[in-house]
């Protein structure tokens, strides 16, 4: 147990010190960098299908623990990328509100999911199908803790289509919240089970998924099929995801 707790509680430690100490170097949240960061090519110049999920710290006090995470998909020729996030303010689902591929308030993303052509093209309605769908699309739906919040929504997405074989981060708190009322089954996968007492605690094991544990949104655990660490605050450490 006291193991355990050092796992958790020290990454968790280090991240906030982090935080303290170096801050997160985006100054003003409310004027912090939105602007692209170069990671989709110009979509008119990108014939292919698209599908990216991407993940960026939070603002603020946030950051130690979490990421945000949003989707983006293009049908194959269309001109134009859709981007959508599911956020606590405006329209919980939010269409095109920021760059496809925008720095979180100053955050620079990071690839999760890169899947182009006609394999993307197969996947994108399933996707869509999810987004148009979501059962926690009204105002106040939206909780931060333990969800459903924008990595729920994300997750849902993941669910749906199992092909992509995806995994959020362990930042990605309330990836684990059981938005559609299901609290034990198979992993998205099918390569594993989970257990999620509301998303307050949890456990997941699976070939994909790898271990998790999960302790009021903390995750900690490994991932074998793509070796690394699952660390709360820090994240993964070790193969990166998109790989």
């Amino acid at each position: 147990m006291l193991v355990f707790l050092v796992l958790i509680f020290v990454p968790l430690a280090a991240s906030a010190a982090r935080y303290l100490w170096l801050g997160d170097g985006r100054g003003n949240w409310q004027t912090a960098d939105r602007s692209s960061a170069g990671l989709l090519p110009a979509a008119a110049t990108h014939p292919d299908a698209v599908v990216r999920v991407f993940a960026a710290r939070t603002v603020r006090w946030r950051s130690i623990f979490a990421v945000h995470t949003w989707i983006v998909v293009k049908e194959k020729g269309a001109a134009t990328y859709s981007r959508y996030d599911y956020t606590a303010w405006g329209e919980p689902i939010r269409a095109n509100g920021f760059a496809p591929d925008g720095r979180w308030f100053g955050a620079m993303p990071e690839t999760i999911v890169a899947i182009d052509g006609d394999r993307a093209a197969a996947l994108i309605p399933k996707i869509r199908y999810v987004i148009e769908n979501y059962r926690f699309r009204a105002y106040g739906d939206y909780s931060a803790w333990p969800g459903p919040n924008s990595n729920t929504f994300v997750q849902a997405a993941l669910d749906a289509v199992p092909e992509l074989r995806a995994v959020l981060p362990p930042t990605a708190i309330g990836k684990d919240f059981p938005y559609d009322g299901h609290w034990i089954g198979l992993t998205p996968s099918g390569t594993g089970v989970f257990a999620s007492l509301g998303g307050y605690a949890g456990l997941t094991v699976g070939w994909v998924e790898g271990l998790e544990i999960n302790v009021f949104g903390a995750v900690l655990g490994f991932d074998i099929r793509r070796p690394a660490l699952k660390l709360p605050g820090l994240g993964r450490l070790g193969v990166p995801v998109g790989l």
